[in-house]
């Protein structure tokens, strides 16, 4: 699995760190309030396991699950909910967990549905940022790294759902994705 990674763009350490330090300024960002975080399946539950447990506060999780890519390495800007959340989040201060933000569509819409359901309050806390790619503006209040416009797997992260057990991020070989 290894070899087929071209480099480490993020190691272990560095995401470990980072967590840490996402974890402690959401903790002190939502002190003595409610906090409901919003995973998105599948690429975001390494990131979540790591964060929630980095969140020195009560919080509550739920789990979405989309799709937009199918097994392509581009977004096609469809976005269907697969899995949809089992609690209620009105009235509720919820964050949005995400992996990695790439053309921004699958966020933009994810963010229009929840609103609509009424939080509290609703940010968004993404992993990982591609600016380069972004298509839809979508306000992001966490962001672990920025990373440049490369495909990317490991912590959570997959190509035709393989790669997500590695413990760093790093860019895929292009001939591992390119037919």
């Amino acid at each position: 699995m290894e070899a087929d990674i071209l480099r480490i763009l993020i190691s272990r350490e560095a995401l470990q760190a980072r967590v840490s330090e996402l974890g402690a300024q959401i903790s002190a960002d939502y002190a003595g309030r409610d906090l409901f975080l919003v995973a998105v399946l599948k690429g975001s539950v390494v990131f979540l396991a790591d964060l929630m447990r980095a969140i020195s506060i009560l919080h509550r999780i739920d789990f979405m699950a989309t799709s937009s890519y199918g097994a392509s390495t581009q977004s096609t800007g469809v976005v269907q909910i697969l899995k949809d959340l089992e609690e209620s989040i009105e009235g509720q201060n919820v964050l949005i967990v995400e992996d990695i933000i790439d053309s921004g569509h699958t966020l933009a819409y994810l963010r229009r549905l929840l609103l609509a359901r009424n939080p509290a309050s609703l940010c968004i806390c993404s992993l990982l940022d591609k600016k380069e790619r972004r298509e839809s503006d979508v306000p992001v209040d966490y962001i672990g790294f920025s990373i440049p416009n490369e495909f990317v797997v490991g912590y959570g992260l997959d190509f035709n759902e393989m790669y997500r057990n590695l413990p760093f991020i790093g860019v895929l070989k292009p001939e591992k994705y390119r037919v």
